[in-house]
């Protein structure tokens, strides 16, 4: 008779919340967990056969998730060095470009080839040619990619320094694009969003 009737239940809430700016992207602990996770580093303390087993599983699993991120673009995990809004963007910059640069290996391998008088001597006074025409354009193409990363990170970045900028793009763009890391995430060709954020 005095007791409450409960004729709606309360709907779980299932759909994620979204993560704060500065938050650290989990929630805080209980006190009966973070207890329990103090008394475990305790024990481990004890025994160092067991507190090295943990640091090697903590490591491998470091590994996968920087692998994974790698893979995925995934920021939160990535290395510092590809951390952040230019960065992401400078990568996006050169991978929806086809530069002369990225061809450089397999160019430097024709060369060797031809260089080592197999196939004639003159294709080996080709191969020299063809070596002399491969830096210009490499050099031409790395002029060109300078110029205008630097133009666009200062105009989309206005506040941002342009340390570094030029040499992680050259690292970038002199890589096949299969062998890059973060792997591409753009088509070449491809249009890249306004605000990078």
């Amino acid at each position: 008779m005095f007791r409450r009737k409960t004729t709606e239940e309360v709907p779980a809430q299932t759909e994620p919340r979204p993560e704060r700016p500065g938050s650290k992207g989990r929630p805080t602990p209980t006190r009966k967990e973070a207890e329990a996770a103090a008394r475990e580093r305790a024990k481990l303390a004890q025994d160092p056969k067991a507190m090295r087993k943990k640091q090697r599983e903590m490591r491998v699993e470091s590994s996968r998730q920087v692998r994974q991120a790698l893979k995925s673009g995934d920021e939160k995990y990535l290395p510092a060095r590809d951390q952040g809004p230019v960065r992401r963007f400078i990568r996006d910059f050169v991978d929806s470009r086809l530069g002369f640069t990225e061809l450089l290996a397999p160019m430097l391998l024709l060369i060797i080839i031809l260089g080592t008088g197999v196939l004639g001597e003159n294709m080996r006074l080709f191969s020299s040619t063809l070596w002399i025409v491969t830096i210009i354009l490499v050099i031409l193409d790395i002029g060109w990619l300078r110029f205008r990363v630097r133009r666009e990170v200062r105009a989309r970045f206005p506040e941002e320094s342009l340390k570094g900028v030029v040499w992680y793009a050259v690292m970038r763009a002199v890589n096949m694009r299969f062998l890059r890391l973060p792997k591409p995430q753009r088509k070449i060709g491809e249009a890249l969003p306004e605000r990078y954020r």
